[in-house]
């Protein structure tokens, strides 16, 4: 199985491809499915902002096309020290992450924190509320 280390490597390989002409904040996303697939993501800005793809929203959503649903690992890097999903991808993760999936903060490969969705996103909706 692959190491974390290595995602975190891959992620931050691939930030400097982030489309961020205007904030100059590039974020990198690498998830990690159940089935040991791996699948990317950037940040892609919008001048009119709100439709900016964050990295998180991206790689997951590259998965979710490909058939995956359940999730080892969300690795996320970023130009700040530790960079964290904003609330709009917490509850996107939210949809996906189960109590295994672990959702890595990386500051480089050596230096990262790791969490629960329920510790990013405490007492949150989902679809178990719809039930």
């Amino acid at each position: 199985m692959i190491e974390i280390k290595e995602l975190i490597k891959k992620a931050l390989e691939i930030k400097s491809r982030a489309y961020a002409p205007y904030s100059n904040f590039h974020v990198a996303c690498v998830v990690m499915t159940k089935s040991g697939k791996i699948f990317e993501g950037i940040n892609i800005e919008n001048s009119a902002y709100s439709p900016t793809l964050c990295a998180e929203r991206n790689a997951l959503s590259t998965a979710i096309t490909h058939g995956e649903r359940e999730f080892v690992y969300i690795v996320i890097t970023g130009d700040s020290d530790y960079t964290y999903p904003c609330g709009v991808c917490r509850q996107f993760i939210r949809e996906f992450a189960d109590c295994d999936t672990r959702i890595v903060v990386a500051k480089d490969s050596e230096n990262y924190k790791t969490y629960t969705i329920d510790e990013l996103l405490p007492e949150s909706f989902s679809k178990k509320d719809l039930k």
